[in-house]
């Protein structure tokens, strides 16, 4: 049986995030797997890097803070992740981006022998997806922008902890969508989650 964890960050409840993500969680649940699902706004994960978290190539010390160190051993354990996520800026919301840095620690997710090192990740887990929302057009996100959150997840954080193969959708324009292209964009999350499987 398969260990998935699903991350949202997405401030307002009732947000297609929302949806996308209670499909998501729905459609692995249904396909019989364990799901270690965080919607990390209601939660109230704190994404505040402390001092003594910085480093970078000592392993981190255990968390005294039991819902960090909850979070580093899930990590840990998953076969795949699924992070959910609007396109703020170009950037992760602040709270995601918290978790990475504070999650995805040295001795955790990757390990370094020397701070110019190339990083062994650590992470079990060979797949992700990456559901983001947009009112970007994907013509301009691509050209005047060079779509950031790909450069963020697919070469940056993901291959880094050992996440060989990373799948991302980007569901645009969200603000003005149709019910039906909703409706045909969480089937698609659906197949997508599904595909984490095969």
């Amino acid at each position: 049986m398969s260990t998935i964890g699903v991350y949202l960050a997405h401030p307002r409840p009732g947000s297609f995030n929302h949806a996308l993500y209670g499909a998501v969680v729905d459609e692995l649940r249904e396909r019989g797997c364990r799901v270690r699902a965080h919607d990390l706004y209601a939660e109230g994960f704190a994404p505040l890097l402390a001092a003594e978290e910085t480093g970078t190539v000592a392993a981190a010390e255990r968390s005294g803070d039991p819902v960090l160190a909850l979070h580093r051993a899930e990590v840990a354990a998953l076969d795949a992740l699924v992070l959910i996520h609007p396109n703020w800026w170009g950037m992760p919301p602040a709270v995601l981006t918290g978790w990475v840095q504070r999650v995805l620690a040295p001795g955790v997710a990757y390990k370094l022998g020397t701070a110019d090192g190339e990083p062994a990740g650590l992470l079990r887990a060979g797949r992700a997806l990456v559901l983001n929302t947009s009112d970007t057009p994907e013509a301009r996100e691509r050209e005047e922008f060079g779509d950031p959150l790909e450069r963020i997840w697919a070469a940056c954080v993901l291959p880094y902890v050992g996440v060989a193969e990373v799948r991302r959708t980007v569901f645009r324009t969200v603000t003005d969508s149709s019910d039906a292209e909703r409706a045909g964009w969480l089937r698609q999350a659906r197949e997508q989650a599904a595909a984490l499987l095969s």
